[in-house]
């Protein structure tokens, strides 16, 4: 027994001393399909010989970039192995997106049947990471599960610079998104240079980022600069709501004779100036119908214009050739008699999602019920919907985890699967859907550490946090009610309704009828408490991310009130003490749209500092509810924490 116990002890102590870059290497996002790490590495101290592909320049361009950024020089003609070869192959199954990649003794082969797969083989590559010039032996065979993957930027509300979009396609491209929805067109400004029409872009008919709009020229940069990423340009223009700027110019509502003429003036200019574009997203939702001839007329001019057309559903009078995208109701899926096909974004709205919770819905969110493509179902778009307006564009990936949430989605839109439902916590510890997160987790942190340094990403570590959650004790709509529980120390062992594991935990999500949340038979007015134990290795002081009620960047919600967390009475505890609620700037003050939030959440303010004792230190969290109605629609009952130490 006690051989037995040594053997043990040195098996650990061998792998505690294994380099972590070792595991890095299998840090890939999204994960293939079909991966086999091989015994062994491919040796490249010496150069690595690279035939001259000339059909290929623009994914030449990335292999020798990605050699040279790792100071590996290319052999010259003649030279011996290791040897780098690009295939085009046919009749593999692959379709256009797929790729076998091999890495072993012989060097590196890619093989695909389009340019598209050849890419997405080289993005793979980039994600390997070398140790003293050495690529792990690895077989890849990849392909995905959806046709379609994208992500929507609105910019009609608040404008990016050209620099911030570029950094974002690359961000798709490195991750096999290949659509970029371009929403440019909102009731707040038209930000598209219209050459017939050029005050339409003018400052006086902007409500938001006065003059901020796209040159002609810029955008036929954004359309040029997807193409070499093999992303599909989308861009959309919102008809006929959601088009005050176009009614504030023109001074004729869109549905109107006048408005007709108009729009479709601007259609046809728009087809004569961009006539690679042969997509178009033409809106539908959110508007009255005055003129039911309007979106089938619309359509028919699109698409004789040579579009395929996109619009909203539920939305106006949509045509049967027009695809789809689903944006509202529960998770329900499509009916394979449809004739109609689709694009899923419902609860893809990464605007409404705490930052926290959005890696966590994201990663086990089922696409309509379906767990890869169909003839009805061809993909998903991933919506960055900031309605409320933002003091400096950068504050829109502080106050939602878009980097998180796109490398997340691009993981679930790869790979398919998913699980039923929709969900905003993570599962129990010990499960397998547990495991599965807890290890794409380690994977996204990673990319976290090595591609997105100085860069707003934020996500941390929420598997090792472990709460007890114990209640719930009668209020009776007192939600300052005290109770024993906040004296009784934490060795008692009190009635724990169950244990939940996460940095951010929704106890009963504000869309209660759709997504799940942490307790199972919430009731009003009652409060609940949560409770761990985190470890120091010394007195010090801490930064924490300390939340509730997190504010969505789409409702015109209030701040809280001075020497508050929240309206509900919630309370944090460490060591028995009392942390105080930040110091607002602007406590109490009525919620509005054109006021930019500044510190109102916790991934966009200072982080909260507490000290320390050496050893274990006791956290209680106090989150009382009263009733689960909001006092308005702007303002709903979010019944949520956040706590989590933070590097």
């Amino acid at each position: 027994m006690m051989k037995l116990k040594f053997t043990y002890f040195l098996l650990l102590i061998l792998l505690l001393r294994i380099p972590t870059s070792l595991f890095a290497q299998q840090a890939l996002i999204p994960l293939p399909q079909e991966l086999s790490w091989k015994k062994g590495t491919l040796n490249l101290d010496k150069g690595i010989f690279i035939p001259n592909y000339l059909f290929f320049k623009n994914e030449m361009g990335l292999v020798k970039q990605f050699f040279e950024q790792n100071n590996i020089k290319d052999f010259e003609e003649g030279k011996i192995k290791p040897l780098f070869t690009l295939q085009l192959l046919t009749k593999t199954g692959l379709g256009n997106e797929g790729y076998n990649l091999e890495i072993n003794a012989k060097g590196i082969t890619i093989g695909a049947e389009h340019e598209t797969g050849l890419f997405y083989a080289l993005k793979t590559l980039e994600q390997l990471l070398l140790e003293n010039k050495r690529l792990p032996f690895v077989k890849i065979r990849d392909i995905p599960a959806f046709s379609f993957r994208g992500f929507l930027l609105d910019v009609g509300r608040n404008y990016q610079p050209m620099a911030m979009l570029k950094e974002q396609i690359d961000v798709m491209a490195k991750y096999k998104l290949n659509v970029l929805h371009f929403h440019f067109t909102e009731d707040i400004a038209w930000r598209l240079e219209s050459k017939k029409y050029p005050g339409l872009t003018a400052s006086k008919n902007m409500t938001r980022w006065p003059g901020k709009y796209y040159t002609e020229k810029e955008f036929k940069e954004l359309i040029d600069y997807c193409k070499k990423r093999h992303i599909l340009f989308l861009p959309e223009i919102d008809m006929p709501g959601h088009s005050a700027a176009f009614e504030r110019y023109f001074g004729h509502n869109m549905q109107s004779d006048s408005g007709m003429y108009y729009i479709k003036s601007l259609l046809k200019e728009f087809k004569e100036t961009y006539p690679s574009l042969t997509h178009l997203h033409i809106g539908g939702d959110e508007v009255k119908i005055s003129n039911k001839n309007f979106m089938p007329e619309i359509t028919r001019f699109v698409e004789e214009l040579g579009f395929k057309t996109y619009g909203w559903d539920p939305g106006s009078n949509l045509e049967a050739s027009t695809v789809r995208q689903l944006w509202m109701g529960g998770p329900k899926a499509i009916d394979k008699a449809s004739q109609f096909e689709f694009i899923d974004s419902k609860h893809l709205y990464i605007n409404h999602m705490d930052p926290l919770e959005t890696v966590t819905t994201l990663f086990f969110r089922q696409f309509a019920e379906q767990k890869q493509e169909s003839e009805q179902l061809k993909g998903a778009i991933l919506c960055s919907w900031p309605d409320r307006a933002v003091a400096h564009p950068e504050d829109m990936f502080l106050q939602s985890a878009i980097y998180p949430g796109l490398l997340t989605f691009a993981e679930r839109a790869w790979r398919g699967n998913g699980e039923a439902e929709w969900k905003a916590n993570l599962p129990q510890e010990g499960t397998a859907s547990f495991e599965a997160f807890s290890e794409f987790e380690t994977r996204l942190l990673q990319h976290k550490e090595r591609f997105f340094e100085g860069m707003p990403f934020p996500y941390v570590q929420q598997t090792k946090l472990k709460w007890e959650l114990i209640g719930p004790f009668d209020n009776g709509g007192d939600l300052q009610k005290r109770f024993d529980i906040e004296q009784a120390p934490f060795s008692d062992h009190l009635n724990v309704a169950k244990t939940q594991v996460g940095a951010t935990v929704i106890l009963r999500h504000w869309w209660a009828d759709v997504v799940i949340g942490a307790l199972d038979d919430p009731k009003p007015n009652s409060t609940w408490y949560a409770r761990t134990k985190i470890w120091s290795d010394q007195e010090e002081v801490r930064s924490f991310w300390i939340g509730f009620g997190n504010l969505s960047r789409s409702y015109a919600s209030d701040t809280p009130k001075d020497g508050t967390w929240d309206d509900l009475s919630s309370q944090v505890f460490v060591n028995g003490s009392a942390i105080p609620a930040p110091s607002w700037r602007f406590p109490g003050r009525k919620g509005s749209l054109e006021v930019p939030l500044i510190d109102e959440g916790y991934s966009f303010r200072m982080p909260t500092k507490i000290k320390l004792k050496k050893g274990w230190n006791e956290v209680l969290i106090k989150v009382p509810v009263g009733k689960f109605a909001g006092k308005d629609w702007q303002n709903p009952v979010k019944w949520m924490y956040t706590f989590t130490p933070i590097p």
